[in-house]
């Protein structure tokens, strides 16, 4: 199945053109844990046969034609081009060694660039046990290629139920979007939204051309910080003990996992003798913008008017950071509210569609440079951004390895620290992708398993 009818240059959609310039590099890392040892004799037909059928992105590459705009043309695949297997000297090493391998070569790939006479992807296998698998699949794939959602739903499409292949693997659902796009009219269209929406927006403008967020513990200033090393750690916890905080506050998982990411910040930022909370520290949080949030058959996501496209289809919303006063009782539970209601407020706003508005105005206008230059302000005047994706609940395996843990990290973006959400099968693996020299990845780590634990032991002692 090919993305387009015609084999024809096809340009790139302006959000592609945004995450491929000389200020924005932008990847996806997949990383998939493997419950045996890595046969590569069955990835390679897996590539060909299912990844690059999924979409002509999976085979072609960029160019830039006579009116200097970027078009993909597709080429002919070599899959020996697209896999790596690194090997390393010895083979008489511990979990703890093959460890320390695996985050110094995942720090090593997420700098490397994939060369433009290529399709922007690669399969990376690391076939040596560590203390979380026996062996690890790791794909990168640039951001021009599509989301977080397109590759979600490229990786439901290639992976088989573990416990019997011949049953197609479920995709995971949820309730409609709440989003811009899926906005209900009468609401849009009440006074108080509009007055809000205008407010937002203001802020919003403000934020991304005049006032960036404060050098903190958390954010660096750099302006190369998309282009600097970064170190990633990950923390698995378990889906239920999110729910039981969740069926008590009467939240979504997403406002506990952030009420619980804000809250490890704080403790970072005290643990780091950070006392100037005067100005404002804000995260981006992702939002789809498509018009349902479940995932559908990549086929669908081709065709003409589907209500979840493939590409790049999200939005930034600006979330400012909870700030206390330092003679302030610290409330585990008060973080995850404030998570709600700004969430709330920003998904129900007409501010994240009037940014997407201004951006095409200058994209048109400007051109695709002045849009690129306030997508990069965007992003480097915020603190972190904070995606989260839906995994499958049910065991899945990749060309006939078991899979046994699942998570992703962006790489690129202009920020000191990046978080990732993802679920599978019952469990949720929070990633921090954070400069390296500047953010304590292992400190923040802990901090952020401590909140955690702070939130769930306060929900405890709130009535049923």
């Amino acid at each position: 199945m090919n993305c387009f009818e015609e084999d024809v240059p096809m340009p790139l959609s302006p959000m592609a053109d945004y995450f491929s310039s000389s200020l924005i590099n932008v990847f996806v890392m997949a990383v998939v844990e493997s419950e045996i040892p890595i046969d590569e004799s069955k990835v390679l037909p897996l590539l060909k046969n299912k990844l690059i059928p999924m979409c002509s992105r999976f085979s072609s590459i960029m160019v830039t034609v006579k009116n200097g705009k970027k078009v993909w043309k597709q080429v002919d695949v070599n899959l020996k081009d697209h896999v790596k297997i690194p090997k390393f000297t010895s083979n008489n090493r511990t979990f703890k060694l093959y460890d320390e391998c695996f985050d110094e070569y995942m720090e090593k790939i997420a700098m490397e660039q994939i060369r433009e006479d290529k399709p922007l992807w690669e399969v990376h296998l690391f076939k040596y046990p560590t203390s979380k698998c026996e062996g690890t699949f790791i794909f990168k794939l640039h951001h021009a290629l599509g989301d977080g959602f397109s590759f979600m739903t490229t990786f439901l499409s290639i992976v088989e139920s573990a416990d019997n292949p011949s049953i197609p693997v479920k995709f995971p659902s949820s309730k409609s979007s709440t989003s811009t796009n899926g906005m209900p009219k009468q609401l849009s269209q009440t006074a108080s939204v509009m007055f809000k929406s205008a407010v937002d927006f203001g802020w919003s403008l403000l934020k991304n051309s005049l006032i960036p967020d404060q050098q903190t513990p958390l954010r660096s200033g750099h302006e190369d910080v998309g282009f600097r090393p970064m170190r990633i750690v990950n923390v698995s916890l378990s889906l239920d003990s999110i729910k039981e905080v969740k069926n008590k506050l009467k939240v979504s998982v997403n406002d506990v996992l952030v009420g619980a990411i804000f809250l490890g910040i704080e403790l970072y930022m005290k643990a780091k003798n950070h006392r100037s909370r005067s100005g404002e520290s804000t995260a981006l949080v992702l939002l789809n913008t498509r018009k349902i949030r479940a995932y559908i058959p990549a086929k669908e996501m081709h065709a003409t008017n589907s209500t979840a496209p493939w590409g790049n289809r999200f939005h930034f919303m600006h979330v400012p950071l909870p700030m206390l006063s330092h003679n302030k009782k610290l409330n585990p539970l008060e973080f995850v509210l404030d998570a709600k209601k700004n969430i709330n407020r920003q998904r129900n706003s007409l501010a994240v569609p009037m940014t997407g508005v201004l951006l095409r105005l200058l994209n048109q206008i400007k051109g695709p440079q002045a849009a690129t230059k306030y997508m990069y302000k965007i992003m480097n005047n915020a603190s972190l951004s904070i995606s989260h994706m839906v995994g499958p609940s049910e065991k899945v395996s990749l060309a006939d390895h078991p899979i046994n843990g699942f998570y992703f990290m962006t790489v690129g973006l202009s920020q000191s620290m990046t978080v990732t959400i993802t679920s599978y099968m019952g469990y949720l693996r929070v990633g921090f992708g954070v400069e390296e020299g500047f953010i304590d990845e292992y400190q923040l780590k802990s901090c952020f398993e401590i909140s955690l634990q702070m939130i769930l032991e306060a929900a405890k002692n709130l009535p049923i």
